[in-house]
């Protein structure tokens, strides 16, 4: 980093910095987040971020895994959040590297809240969102002007894996021309059902982006009838988002990454 003309804030022992990875891409990574895995003593990351990313990380320092995925166990957020604690008191510079944003549908607020609270010091780096970069390399414009002045993004599962009780579904039918959902394939078909019993026609434009921006990225096209079958009779393997709206007709003609 010694030739970036810019100033970088000191990385202080017994801190800790919540930084975004972004969606996957190590090039998505801010420059803040690339100085502070170079300059981090440990780094707790999650399951989504790529191991190209941690290869920034300097000789000595401790990489500790704190990824949780649906259906499979997990280190618990209250032991990840307590490990971060005991990190900091024993002076280490300490970097919790999440995937995308950590303040997006993430658990970087409950991490930040906790450290406050021990009058622990942190710095909160943001991330490319998924649901930003991801539409980008499938050629999906989040928002044009001749299609869309909002945009929603939704997560598609709780702390018990299952899609929120507390959705909206006729709010979100009817109030944004796109609705972008996280981390939902395993309930696509319910997400399908819901917008179409709330009246999304069944011939809106879906796509299904899988392992965004990386090179095993996969994107399927579809409709809000046959997404559901079409993701079972598929080989997509999450992660995964769902952009649902007219935005998705533009990867046609704007998909860049499959044409490299």
């Amino acid at each position: 980093m010694e030739n970036i003309p810019i100033k970088m804030p000191i990385f202080e022992s017994g801190t800790v910095w919540i930084v975004g990875a972004g969606p996957g891409d190590p090039g998505l990574l801010s420059l803040l987040a690339l100085y502070g895995i170079q300059n981090a003593d440990v780094i707790v990351y999650d399951a989504l971020v790529g191991e190209e990313i941690l290869l920034f990380a300097k000789e000595n320092a401790e990489l500790e895994y704190a990824g949780k995925r649906g259906g499979r166990p997990s280190p618990k957020q209250q032991d990840i959040t307590n490990r971060l604690v005991v990190l900091a008191r024993d002076k280490k510079r300490v970097l919790r590297l999440k995937g995308g944003d950590p303040f997006v549908f993430g658990r970087g607020a409950e991490e930040c809240l906790r450290l406050a609270k021990e009058n622990i010091t942190f710095r909160i780096v943001p991330g490319i969102t998924a649901g930003i970069g991801g539409l980008a390399y499938a050629g999906i414009p989040m928002t044009t002007r001749g299609t869309n002045s909002a945009v929603t993004f939704i997560t598609g599962h709780n702390a018990s894996g299952e899609v929120p009780d507390d959705i909206n579904w006729q709010a979100l039918a009817d109030g944004s021309p796109v609705l972008i959902f996280f981390m939902g394939m395993a309930h696509i078909n319910r997400i399908a059902d819901e917008l179409r019993e709330a009246g999304r026609p069944d011939k809106e434009p879906v796509a299904i982006i899988c392992k965004a921006t990386t090179p095993k990225q996969q994107v399927l096209i579809s409709t809000l009838q046959n997404c559901a079958a079409d993701v079972a009779s598929s080989d997509l393997i999450p992660p995964a988002l769902i952009v649902i709206g007219e935005i998705v007709n533009f990867s046609e003609e704007l998909d860049w990454l499959s044409n490299e």
